[in-house]
């Protein structure tokens, strides 16, 4: 049996391992578009995402909003749906401490004009886990009903 806490530890492990996750206001759901998401420590928000002013999520932030976030790892193994709230942070040590090679190279540099960093800071969220995704064919194959392989990897989390 899988637990809520073991789930949630899924979640920021696998999201520190692939990192592309769909940001979006949720004033505007249809403009939710690709990001490359870092977390700092093993697991808790926030979420930092380097941007630039060009996006329309940058452009349609003004101050701080209700936001999304949704996440599939790689291996299609889990999927998240997360609230929360989204900001732009000024930090300049959160700047620097985060800057990397992969973000350099989409900007001129670390005072770039153009060079936004997001913060999402996480709240209500629900993770799927899909472990046995290949097996629950099989089985289906076999003529068995799968269903018990999923009903303890489904956790509505706090992620905060």
């Amino acid at each position: 049996m899988t637990d809520q806490a073991e789930i949630e530890a899924k979640f920021w492990k696998a999201l520190k391992s692939d990192r592309t996750v769909m940001l979006g206001l949720a004033s505007d759901p249809a403009q939710a578009q690709p990001m490359t998401a870092q977390i700092e420590g093993d697991e808790g928000g926030p979420i930092w995402i380097f941007t630039s002013s060009e996006t329309d999520l940058a452009r349609a932030l003004d101050g701080r909003a209700d936001a999304f976030l949704h996440f599939a790892d790689k291996g299609h193994g889990l999927f998240a749906a997360v609230e929360g709230r989204l900001s732009l942070d000024t930090d300049r040590a959160t700047v620097e401490r985060l800057w990397n090679p992969f973000v350099a190279a989409w900007f001129e540099g670390k005072d770039d004009p153009k060079l936004r960093l997001l913060r999402f800071e996480p709240g209500e969220g629900r993770v799927w886990l899909n472990e046995h995704s290949l097996l629950a064919g099989v089985k289906m194959l076999l003529g068995s009903d799968p269903k018990d392989d999923y009903k303890d990897k489904v956790a509505d989390v706090r992620l905060n």
